[in-house]
Protein backbone atom coordinates (compact mmCIF):
# COMPACT_ATOMS: atom_id res chain seq x y z
CA UNK A 1 0.00 0.00 0.00
CA UNK A 2 1.42 3.39 -0.98
CA UNK A 3 0.98 6.47 1.20
CA UNK A 4 1.22 10.05 0.06
CA UNK A 5 4.13 12.06 1.48
CA UNK A 6 2.66 15.09 3.36
CA UNK A 7 5.87 17.06 2.67
CA UNK A 8 5.18 16.69 -1.04
CA UNK A 9 1.79 18.39 -0.65
CA UNK A 10 3.32 21.23 1.41
CA UNK A 11 6.02 21.68 -1.21
CA UNK A 12 3.39 21.95 -3.97
CA UNK A 13 1.47 24.61 -2.06
CA UNK A 14 4.62 26.64 -1.30
CA UNK A 15 5.78 26.32 -4.89
CA UNK A 16 2.40 27.53 -6.20
CA UNK A 17 2.50 30.49 -3.82
CA UNK A 18 6.03 31.35 -4.92
CA UNK A 19 4.97 31.26 -8.57
CA UNK A 20 2.11 33.63 -7.82
CA UNK A 21 4.38 36.05 -5.99
CA UNK A 22 6.83 35.95 -8.88
CA UNK A 23 4.06 36.58 -11.38
CA UNK A 24 2.72 39.42 -9.28
CA UNK A 25 6.15 41.09 -9.12
CA UNK A 26 6.55 40.61 -12.86
CA UNK A 27 3.16 42.12 -13.55
CA UNK A 28 3.83 45.17 -11.41
CA UNK A 29 6.68 45.98 -13.73
CA UNK A 30 5.47 44.75 -17.11
CA UNK A 31 1.85 43.48 -17.40
CA UNK A 32 -0.33 44.64 -14.52
CA UNK A 33 -3.62 42.84 -14.05
CA UNK A 34 -4.14 40.30 -16.86
CA UNK A 35 -1.34 37.79 -16.21
CA UNK A 36 -1.98 37.59 -12.48
CA UNK A 37 -5.66 37.13 -13.16
CA UNK A 38 -5.01 34.25 -15.54
CA UNK A 39 -2.59 32.57 -13.15
CA UNK A 40 -5.08 32.94 -10.33
CA UNK A 41 -7.76 31.28 -12.43
CA UNK A 42 -5.41 28.39 -13.19
CA UNK A 43 -4.55 27.94 -9.54
CA UNK A 44 -8.24 28.07 -8.60
CA UNK A 45 -9.03 25.43 -11.22
CA UNK A 46 -6.47 23.04 -9.73
CA UNK A 47 -7.18 23.95 -6.11
CA UNK A 48 -9.41 20.90 -5.45
CA UNK A 49 -6.59 18.55 -6.39
CA UNK A 50 -3.97 20.54 -4.47
CA UNK A 51 -5.95 20.81 -1.28
CA UNK A 52 -8.04 17.59 -1.33
CA UNK A 53 -5.33 15.32 -2.70
CA UNK A 54 -7.76 13.81 -5.25
CA UNK A 55 -6.67 13.56 -8.90
CA UNK A 56 -8.80 15.28 -11.49
CA UNK A 57 -9.85 11.87 -12.88
CA UNK A 58 -11.37 10.87 -9.54
CA UNK A 59 -13.25 14.15 -9.23
CA UNK A 60 -14.65 13.63 -12.72
CA UNK A 61 -15.77 10.11 -11.81
CA UNK A 62 -17.68 11.43 -8.80
CA UNK A 63 -19.58 13.86 -11.04
CA UNK A 64 -20.79 11.19 -13.43
CA UNK A 65 -24.36 9.95 -13.24
CA UNK A 66 -24.64 6.27 -12.30
CA UNK A 67 -26.00 4.47 -15.35
CA UNK A 68 -28.77 1.96 -14.77
CA UNK A 69 -28.98 -1.46 -16.40
CA UNK A 70 -29.21 -1.25 -20.16
CA UNK A 71 -32.00 -3.58 -21.20
CA UNK A 72 -30.77 -3.45 -24.80
CA UNK A 73 -27.58 -5.26 -23.77
CA UNK A 74 -29.47 -8.38 -22.69
CA UNK A 75 -27.70 -8.43 -19.33
CA UNK A 76 -30.04 -8.19 -16.35
CA UNK A 77 -27.20 -7.34 -13.93
CA UNK A 78 -28.88 -8.97 -10.96
CA UNK A 79 -26.03 -8.26 -8.54
CA UNK A 80 -25.77 -4.60 -9.59
CA UNK A 81 -29.29 -4.15 -8.21
CA UNK A 82 -28.18 -5.41 -4.78
CA UNK A 83 -25.44 -2.81 -4.34
CA UNK A 84 -25.54 0.51 -2.52
CA UNK A 85 -25.32 3.71 -4.56
CA UNK A 86 -21.65 4.06 -3.70
CA UNK A 87 -20.98 0.45 -4.75
CA UNK A 88 -22.96 0.90 -7.96
CA UNK A 89 -20.75 3.85 -8.88
CA UNK A 90 -17.68 1.67 -8.30
CA UNK A 91 -19.34 -1.12 -10.33
CA UNK A 92 -19.75 1.14 -13.37
CA UNK A 93 -16.18 2.43 -13.05
CA UNK A 94 -14.83 -1.11 -12.79
CA UNK A 95 -16.96 -2.42 -15.65
CA UNK A 96 -15.83 0.38 -17.95
CA UNK A 97 -12.17 -0.16 -17.10
CA UNK A 98 -12.39 -3.91 -17.71
CA UNK A 99 -14.38 -3.52 -20.93
CA UNK A 100 -11.68 -1.16 -22.19
CA UNK A 101 -9.03 -3.59 -20.92
CA UNK A 102 -7.20 -0.84 -19.04
CA UNK A 103 -4.26 -2.10 -17.02
CA UNK A 104 -4.92 0.33 -14.17
CA UNK A 105 -7.75 2.76 -13.45
CA UNK A 106 -9.26 4.79 -10.62
CA UNK A 107 -12.22 3.72 -8.48
CA UNK A 108 -14.19 5.94 -6.11
CA UNK A 109 -14.46 2.99 -3.69
CA UNK A 110 -11.40 1.87 -1.78
CA UNK A 111 -12.09 -0.39 1.23
CA UNK A 112 -11.05 -4.00 0.65
CA UNK A 113 -14.45 -5.55 1.38
CA UNK A 114 -16.24 -3.04 -0.84
CA UNK A 115 -13.84 -3.44 -3.76
CA UNK A 116 -14.06 -7.24 -3.53
CA UNK A 117 -17.85 -7.17 -3.34
CA UNK A 118 -18.09 -4.89 -6.38
CA UNK A 119 -15.56 -7.00 -8.30
CA UNK A 120 -17.51 -10.20 -7.60
CA UNK A 121 -20.75 -8.52 -8.64
CA UNK A 122 -19.27 -7.36 -11.95
CA UNK A 123 -17.85 -10.78 -12.82
CA UNK A 124 -21.01 -12.68 -11.88
CA UNK A 125 -23.21 -10.30 -13.87
CA UNK A 126 -20.97 -10.30 -16.95
CA UNK A 127 -19.80 -13.71 -18.22
CA UNK A 128 -18.64 -12.01 -21.42
CA UNK A 129 -15.68 -10.55 -19.48
CA UNK A 130 -13.88 -13.88 -19.80
CA UNK A 131 -10.50 -12.20 -20.31
CA UNK A 132 -10.30 -11.18 -16.63
CA UNK A 133 -8.49 -13.84 -14.65
CA UNK A 134 -10.52 -14.79 -11.58
CA UNK A 135 -8.11 -17.27 -10.01
CA UNK A 136 -5.32 -14.79 -9.35
CA UNK A 137 -5.06 -11.82 -7.03
CA UNK A 138 -6.06 -8.38 -8.21
CA UNK A 139 -4.03 -5.38 -7.19
CA UNK A 140 -5.19 -2.07 -5.81
CA UNK A 141 -3.51 0.90 -4.22
CA UNK A 142 -5.31 3.04 -1.66
CA UNK A 143 -4.30 6.49 -0.48
CA UNK A 144 -4.40 7.60 3.13
CA UNK A 145 -5.57 11.11 2.28
CA UNK A 146 -8.40 10.17 -0.13
CA UNK A 147 -11.42 7.88 -0.47
CA UNK A 148 -10.38 6.29 -3.75
CA UNK A 149 -7.96 3.72 -5.14
CA UNK A 150 -6.30 2.51 -8.30
CA UNK A 151 -7.36 -0.94 -9.50
CA UNK A 152 -5.47 -3.46 -11.63
CA UNK A 153 -7.57 -6.54 -12.48
CA UNK A 154 -5.16 -8.44 -14.72
CA UNK A 155 -6.05 -10.13 -18.02
CA UNK A 156 -5.62 -13.66 -19.34
CA UNK A 157 -5.66 -13.45 -23.13
CA UNK A 158 -4.08 -11.60 -26.02
CA UNK A 159 -6.20 -9.41 -28.29
CA UNK A 160 -6.10 -12.13 -30.96
CA UNK A 161 -7.28 -14.78 -28.51
CA UNK A 162 -10.06 -12.53 -27.23
CA UNK A 163 -11.31 -12.00 -30.76
CA UNK A 164 -11.19 -15.75 -31.43
CA UNK A 165 -13.11 -16.60 -28.25
CA UNK A 166 -15.73 -13.92 -28.91
CA UNK A 167 -16.29 -15.37 -32.37
CA UNK A 168 -16.68 -18.86 -30.87
CA UNK A 169 -19.26 -17.48 -28.40
CA UNK A 170 -21.18 -15.79 -31.20
CA UNK A 171 -21.18 -19.06 -33.15
CA UNK A 172 -22.57 -20.85 -30.09
CA UNK A 173 -25.44 -18.35 -29.92
CA UNK A 174 -26.27 -19.02 -33.55
CA UNK A 175 -26.06 -22.80 -33.10
CA UNK A 176 -28.40 -22.74 -30.10
CA UNK A 177 -30.85 -20.47 -31.92
CA UNK A 178 -30.93 -22.91 -34.84
CA UNK A 179 -31.89 -25.75 -32.47
CA UNK A 180 -34.97 -23.95 -31.16
CA UNK A 181 -38.38 -24.63 -32.67
CA UNK A 182 -40.36 -21.62 -33.83
CA UNK A 183 -42.17 -19.96 -30.93
CA UNK A 184 -40.13 -21.79 -28.27
CA UNK A 185 -41.01 -20.75 -24.72
CA UNK A 186 -38.45 -19.99 -22.03
CA UNK A 187 -38.46 -23.57 -20.71
CA UNK A 188 -37.68 -24.94 -24.16
CA UNK A 189 -34.87 -22.38 -24.48
CA UNK A 190 -33.46 -23.42 -21.09
CA UNK A 191 -33.65 -27.12 -21.95
CA UNK A 192 -31.97 -26.51 -25.31
CA UNK A 193 -29.10 -24.58 -23.70
CA UNK A 194 -28.73 -27.28 -21.03
CA UNK A 195 -28.53 -30.00 -23.70
CA UNK A 196 -26.21 -27.96 -25.93
CA UNK A 197 -23.67 -27.35 -23.17
CA UNK A 198 -23.52 -31.00 -22.20
CA UNK A 199 -23.22 -32.17 -25.80
CA UNK A 200 -20.62 -29.53 -26.63
CA UNK A 201 -18.15 -29.74 -23.77
CA UNK A 202 -16.78 -32.09 -21.17
CA UNK A 203 -15.97 -31.57 -17.52
CA UNK A 204 -12.21 -31.17 -17.48
CA UNK A 205 -9.76 -28.96 -15.60
CA UNK A 206 -7.63 -26.75 -17.82
CA UNK A 207 -6.13 -23.27 -18.09
CA UNK A 208 -9.42 -21.96 -19.44
CA UNK A 209 -11.86 -23.87 -17.23
CA UNK A 210 -13.12 -20.95 -15.11
CA UNK A 211 -15.02 -19.03 -17.78
CA UNK A 212 -17.17 -19.49 -20.83
CA UNK A 213 -13.96 -19.49 -22.89
CA UNK A 214 -13.40 -23.06 -21.76
CA UNK A 215 -16.80 -24.16 -23.08
CA UNK A 216 -16.95 -22.26 -26.37
CA UNK A 217 -13.25 -22.21 -27.25
CA UNK A 218 -11.60 -25.30 -25.77
CA UNK A 219 -14.73 -27.42 -25.18
CA UNK A 220 -13.51 -28.18 -21.66
CA UNK A 221 -14.38 -26.51 -18.39
CA UNK A 222 -15.40 -27.00 -14.77
CA UNK A 223 -18.53 -25.73 -13.04
CA UNK A 224 -17.62 -22.03 -13.33
CA UNK A 225 -17.25 -22.41 -17.09
CA UNK A 226 -20.56 -24.24 -17.48
CA UNK A 227 -22.42 -21.70 -15.36
CA UNK A 228 -20.88 -18.71 -17.17
CA UNK A 229 -21.65 -20.18 -20.59
CA UNK A 230 -25.23 -20.98 -19.54
CA UNK A 231 -25.74 -17.41 -18.36
CA UNK A 232 -24.28 -16.00 -21.58
CA UNK A 233 -26.53 -18.13 -23.83
CA UNK A 234 -29.71 -17.80 -21.79
CA UNK A 235 -29.46 -14.03 -21.52
CA UNK A 236 -28.82 -13.92 -25.27
CA UNK A 237 -32.13 -15.79 -25.69
CA UNK A 238 -33.91 -13.44 -23.29
CA UNK A 239 -34.18 -15.83 -20.33
CA UNK A 240 -33.22 -14.15 -17.02
CA UNK A 241 -30.30 -16.09 -15.56
CA UNK A 242 -28.21 -15.55 -12.42
CA UNK A 243 -24.71 -16.93 -11.87
CA UNK A 244 -24.38 -18.46 -8.37
CA UNK A 245 -21.34 -19.51 -6.35
CA UNK A 246 -21.49 -21.71 -3.29
CA UNK A 247 -20.31 -24.81 -1.47
CA UNK A 248 -20.89 -28.55 -1.73
CA UNK A 249 -21.96 -30.63 1.26
CA UNK A 250 -19.23 -32.99 2.44
CA UNK A 251 -16.58 -31.38 0.23
CA UNK A 252 -14.03 -28.59 0.50
CA UNK A 253 -14.56 -27.72 -3.16
CA UNK A 254 -16.83 -24.91 -4.20
CA UNK A 255 -19.45 -25.11 -6.91
CA UNK A 256 -21.11 -22.78 -9.42
CA UNK A 257 -24.58 -23.06 -10.91
CA UNK A 258 -27.43 -20.86 -12.13
CA UNK A 259 -30.88 -19.68 -11.12
CA UNK A 260 -33.29 -19.01 -13.99
CA UNK A 261 -36.70 -17.35 -14.16
CA UNK A 262 -39.50 -19.27 -15.89
CA UNK A 263 -43.10 -18.04 -15.84
CA UNK A 264 -42.40 -15.81 -12.83
CA UNK A 265 -40.90 -18.67 -10.78
CA UNK A 266 -37.22 -19.24 -10.02
CA UNK A 267 -35.53 -22.61 -10.65
CA UNK A 268 -32.06 -24.05 -10.20
CA UNK A 269 -30.14 -24.86 -13.38
CA UNK A 270 -26.96 -26.93 -13.10
CA UNK A 271 -25.56 -28.11 -16.43
CA UNK A 272 -22.33 -29.30 -14.79
CA UNK A 273 -24.12 -32.05 -12.89
CA UNK A 274 -26.14 -32.93 -15.96
CA UNK A 275 -22.87 -34.02 -17.58
CA UNK A 276 -21.81 -37.02 -15.50
CA UNK A 277 -21.97 -40.34 -17.39
CA UNK A 278 -20.05 -42.09 -14.62
CA UNK A 279 -23.26 -42.51 -12.62
CA UNK A 280 -23.97 -45.72 -14.61
CA UNK A 281 -23.08 -49.01 -13.02
CA UNK A 282 -20.37 -51.37 -14.23
CA UNK A 283 -18.63 -50.80 -17.56
CA UNK A 284 -21.60 -48.98 -19.12
CA UNK A 285 -19.83 -45.66 -18.68
CA UNK A 286 -17.37 -46.76 -21.38
CA UNK A 287 -20.13 -47.27 -23.95
CA UNK A 288 -20.54 -44.24 -26.18
CA UNK A 289 -24.13 -45.15 -26.98
CA UNK A 290 -24.94 -44.95 -23.28
CA UNK A 291 -23.81 -41.37 -22.86
CA UNK A 292 -26.94 -39.64 -21.69
CA UNK A 293 -27.91 -36.26 -20.36
CA UNK A 294 -29.12 -36.15 -16.78
CA UNK A 295 -32.08 -33.79 -16.79
CA UNK A 296 -32.38 -34.18 -13.04
CA UNK A 297 -30.51 -30.89 -12.61
CA UNK A 298 -32.70 -28.94 -15.02
CA UNK A 299 -35.19 -27.27 -12.65
CA UNK A 300 -34.63 -29.84 -9.87
CA UNK A 301 -36.80 -30.04 -6.78
CA UNK A 302 -35.37 -27.19 -4.66
CA UNK A 303 -35.22 -29.10 -1.38
CA UNK A 304 -33.37 -31.99 -3.00
CA UNK A 305 -30.85 -29.68 -4.62
CA UNK A 306 -30.31 -27.64 -1.48
CA UNK A 307 -29.38 -30.75 0.50
CA UNK A 308 -26.11 -30.77 -1.48
CA UNK A 309 -25.48 -27.18 -2.57
CA UNK A 310 -25.51 -24.00 -0.51
CA UNK A 311 -25.00 -20.55 -2.07
CA UNK A 312 -22.48 -18.07 -0.71
CA UNK A 313 -23.86 -15.65 1.87
CA UNK A 314 -22.19 -12.65 0.19
CA UNK A 315 -25.36 -11.75 -1.76
CA UNK A 316 -29.04 -12.51 -1.28
CA UNK A 317 -30.65 -14.70 -3.94
CA UNK A 318 -34.24 -15.26 -5.03
CA UNK A 319 -35.86 -18.24 -3.37
CA UNK A 320 -36.54 -21.32 -5.48
CA UNK A 321 -39.74 -23.15 -4.45
CA UNK A 322 -41.54 -24.20 -7.65
CA UNK A 323 -41.51 -27.71 -9.15
CA UNK A 324 -43.85 -27.27 -12.13
CA UNK A 325 -40.98 -27.08 -14.66
CA UNK A 326 -39.12 -30.12 -13.32
CA UNK A 327 -38.22 -32.43 -16.21
CA UNK A 328 -39.94 -35.46 -14.66
CA UNK A 329 -43.04 -33.53 -13.65
CA UNK A 330 -43.44 -32.21 -17.20
CA UNK A 331 -42.97 -35.71 -18.69
CA UNK A 332 -45.24 -37.56 -16.23
CA UNK A 333 -42.21 -39.42 -14.90
CA UNK A 334 -42.46 -38.32 -11.26
CA UNK A 335 -44.39 -40.49 -8.81
CA UNK A 336 -45.55 -39.66 -5.29
CA UNK A 337 -46.05 -43.31 -4.33
CA UNK A 338 -44.69 -46.62 -5.61
CA UNK A 339 -46.85 -49.03 -7.55
CA UNK A 340 -45.25 -51.75 -9.68
CA UNK A 341 -47.93 -51.78 -12.39
CA UNK A 342 -47.83 -48.00 -12.70
CA UNK A 343 -44.05 -47.98 -13.20
CA UNK A 344 -44.22 -50.90 -15.65
CA UNK A 345 -46.87 -49.09 -17.71
CA UNK A 346 -44.74 -45.96 -17.74
CA UNK A 347 -41.66 -47.90 -18.93
CA UNK A 348 -43.66 -49.56 -21.70
CA UNK A 349 -45.03 -46.21 -22.80
CA UNK A 350 -41.52 -44.79 -23.04
CA UNK A 351 -40.33 -47.78 -25.08
CA UNK A 352 -43.35 -47.49 -27.38
CA UNK A 353 -42.27 -43.91 -28.06
CA UNK A 354 -38.86 -45.11 -29.22
CA UNK A 355 -36.88 -44.23 -26.10
CA UNK A 356 -33.68 -46.17 -25.40
CA UNK A 357 -33.46 -44.52 -21.97
CA UNK A 358 -36.18 -45.08 -19.38
CA UNK A 359 -36.00 -42.90 -16.28
CA UNK A 360 -38.37 -42.14 -13.47
CA UNK A 361 -38.17 -40.40 -10.10
CA UNK A 362 -40.07 -40.27 -6.84
CA UNK A 363 -41.02 -37.31 -4.72
CA UNK A 364 -40.67 -39.20 -1.41
CA UNK A 365 -37.88 -41.28 0.08
CA UNK A 366 -40.32 -44.05 1.02
CA UNK A 367 -41.54 -44.50 -2.55
CA UNK A 368 -37.98 -44.39 -3.92
CA UNK A 369 -36.74 -47.02 -1.46
CA UNK A 370 -39.64 -49.32 -2.36
CA UNK A 371 -38.95 -48.95 -6.09
CA UNK A 372 -35.24 -49.52 -5.64
CA UNK A 373 -35.87 -52.71 -3.68
CA UNK A 374 -37.85 -54.24 -6.58
CA UNK A 375 -36.30 -52.62 -9.67
CA UNK A 376 -32.64 -52.57 -8.63
CA UNK A 377 -32.23 -55.21 -5.93
CA UNK A 378 -35.06 -57.37 -7.28
CA UNK A 379 -35.93 -58.53 -10.79
CA UNK A 380 -38.84 -56.27 -11.73
CA UNK A 381 -36.86 -54.93 -14.68
CA UNK A 382 -37.07 -58.34 -16.36
CA UNK A 383 -40.66 -57.76 -17.48
CA UNK A 384 -39.66 -54.47 -19.12
CA UNK A 385 -36.68 -56.17 -20.81
CA UNK A 386 -38.96 -58.87 -22.23
CA UNK A 387 -41.30 -56.18 -23.50
CA UNK A 388 -38.37 -54.45 -25.20
CA UNK A 389 -37.31 -57.71 -26.93
CA UNK A 390 -40.84 -58.34 -28.15
CA UNK A 391 -41.16 -54.78 -29.39
CA UNK A 392 -38.00 -55.05 -31.51
CA UNK A 393 -38.10 -58.80 -32.34
CA UNK A 394 -34.98 -59.64 -30.36
CA UNK A 395 -33.94 -62.85 -28.59
CA UNK A 396 -31.86 -61.09 -25.98
CA UNK A 397 -31.05 -57.58 -24.81
CA UNK A 398 -28.36 -56.03 -22.65
CA UNK A 399 -29.28 -53.22 -20.35
CA UNK A 400 -27.61 -51.08 -17.71
CA UNK A 401 -28.96 -49.07 -14.85
CA UNK A 402 -28.03 -45.95 -12.95
CA UNK A 403 -29.23 -44.43 -9.69
CA UNK A 404 -29.16 -40.87 -8.45
CA UNK A 405 -29.80 -41.31 -4.76
CA UNK A 406 -29.94 -37.59 -3.99
CA UNK A 407 -32.55 -37.04 -6.71
CA UNK A 408 -34.49 -40.29 -6.04
CA UNK A 409 -34.13 -41.26 -9.68
CA UNK A 410 -33.71 -44.63 -11.45
CA UNK A 411 -32.38 -44.99 -15.01
CA UNK A 412 -32.44 -47.97 -17.40
CA UNK A 413 -30.65 -48.00 -20.74
CA UNK A 414 -31.22 -50.69 -23.36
Amino acid sequence: MRKRNPWKLIFIILFAAAVLVGIYMYQQQYEPGSLLEKAGEKLFENAPEIFSGEPKEVRELRKQKIAGTDEQSGRQEYYFGLLTEEEQRGYREMLTGIQNREKEFYLTVYEDDTVNRVYHAVLMDHPELFWVHNRKSVYKTTFSDGNYCTFSPGYSYTEEEIEEIQKAAENACQEVSALLPEGADDYEKAKTVYTYLINTAEYQESEDDQSMAGIFWKKQAVCAGYAGAAQYLLEYLGVPCIYVEGSTAGSTEGHAWNIILLDEDYYYFDATNGDQPEFLEGDAVQLAEHKTILYDYLCPFPKEYEMTYTPSSEFTLPECTATAKNFYVLNQGCFDTYDYQEILAYCQMRLNNGAAVVRFKFSTQEAFDAAKAEWINGDSIQETARYYMTLYGMNQVEYHYGILENMKTIYYMF
